[in-house]
């Protein structure tokens, strides 16, 4: 995933088309998402200050994490964000076989379900870890109705060799109208995602954007 530019290459996109890249809009609007939660230390956090600028976002948990904190994975769906599958385990799709692969997936859909019975998942969004997914696996979650969400801006908040500010920069020099932008709920990403979400809130803000969860 370090290989990956801040701004998806076009390129890429077209190499795997069926996947979301950004949503199509010509609106002033940001699509703000969080990976690797819920975390006690971090998610909390993040949904109090989304409120604040009455963003609305989509975060992508991963399983054993919705397992051990299920009241913070209810949060997030009460404070009216929208939630996506992110494996259990958060394993390398490369480096992993399409039936274990498939397996993390099903036992955090199993999970969310059993921690909110009333969860509508009818339209269900998966993003995989590192961005790595093998085009088998990738094809075999569409026909299962899953959508898989990817990006076409990084903050790179995970990064620690790199300044909160460089993070935050990152996003408010490339992002514009439909961008997804992906940020982490984690807390190892925590010193700089918070600087870096803080200053994207308030200077897209500024220019009169709207932040919206993912929805199809």
């Amino acid at each position: 995933m370090n290989l990956i530019p801040i701004k998806t290459p076009t390129l890429i996109k077209g190499i795997f088309p069926d996947y979301t890249w950004n949503m199509p809009t010509d609106q002033k609007t940001l699509y703000l998402t969080f990976d690797d939660g819920p975390t006690p230390e971090i998610t909390n956090w993040t949904l109090d200050l989304l409120k604040s600028y009455q963003a609305k976002a989509t975060f992508f948990c991963i399983g054993n994490n919705v397992k051990k904190h299920p009241h913070i994975f209810q949060d997030i769906l009460n404070n009216g964000h929208v939630v996506g599958n992110h494996t259990f385990n958060h394993p390398y799709g490369w480096r992993t076989n399409t039936e274990n692969y498939l397996a993390e997936v099903f036992k955090t859909n199993q999970i969310m379900h059993s921690v909110l019975e009333d969860w509508n998942s009818s339209t269900r969004l998966f993003r995989p870890p590192y961005g790595q997914i093998k085009p088998h696996q990738g094809k075999q979650l569409i026909a299962l109705g899953y959508q898989i969400i990817m990006w076409d801006i990084l903050s790179f908040d995970w990064k620690q060799t790199l300044s909160k500010e460089t993070c935050a920069q990152n996003v408010i020099t490339k992002a514009g109208p439909g961008s997804i932008v992906v940020f982490h709920d984690s807390v190892k990403a925590a010193p700089r995602m918070k600087h870096a979400l803080l200053a994207t809130l308030e200077h897209f803000s500024n220019q009169g954007y709207q932040f919206k969860s993912i929805k199809f």
